[in-house]
């Protein structure tokens, strides 16, 4: 019977920490992490390791990123990138970014109608020339993932969901 106390104390003090990260995310973000973390291990061996970026960034198209911005990349890590690292990395990258409806309200002060879009001229303008300024790239990225409306409306509530989930909502 003490073994088996022993293995379960070992493994609540091994896992707790670990299992904190999973408690960040929904079971559908989770299996979407695990998704790209397998697409990412090119080499099927559990670890994320400068080979495997590499590989990755060549299929998308990216052919000569340098040895230096993947060292850097990969020490983003305290250790090697297994999937319980990487998704404690992403779970950091988020952990600064407010609830969703705190940043729909945040837009919906410059939504009076309560229309759910801002136009884009309006939005770029904000973006551009208040506080921490988008760069042109940024703006342009940030069209592209968001493109406006015909009338030229850009829906907010999209934004702010891909804000806090980190991808698009499935309609």
């Amino acid at each position: 019977m003490a073994p088996k106390k022993a293995k379960r104390r070992q493994q609540q003090q091994g896992e707790g920490g670990s299992s904190n990260v999973f408690s960040m995310f929904e079971q559908s973000q989770i299996q979407e992490y695990k998704e790209a973390f397998t697409i990412i291990d090119q080499n099927r061996d559990g670890i994320i390791s400068k080979d495997d970026l590499r590989d990755v960034l060549a299929t998308m198209g990216q052919l000569n990123v340098k040895n230096e911005e993947l060292e850097a990349m990969v020490k983003e890590a305290s250790g090697p990138i297994n999937f319980t690292v990487f998704l404690t990395m992403f779970g950091e990258k988020l952990k600064g970014a407010d609830p969703e409806d705190v940043i729909v309200s945040a837009f919906k002060v410059l939504d009076p109608e309560a229309t759910g879009s801002i136009k884009k001229e309006f939005l770029e303008e904000l973006l551009t020339t208040q506080c921490d300024r988008f760069t042109a790239e940024e703006m342009t990225n940030l069209w592209e993932a968001f493109p406006a409306d015909v009338a030229g409306n850009v829906d907010y509530k999209s934004i702010c969901y891909v804000i806090t989930h980190g991808e698009e909502k499935e309609e």
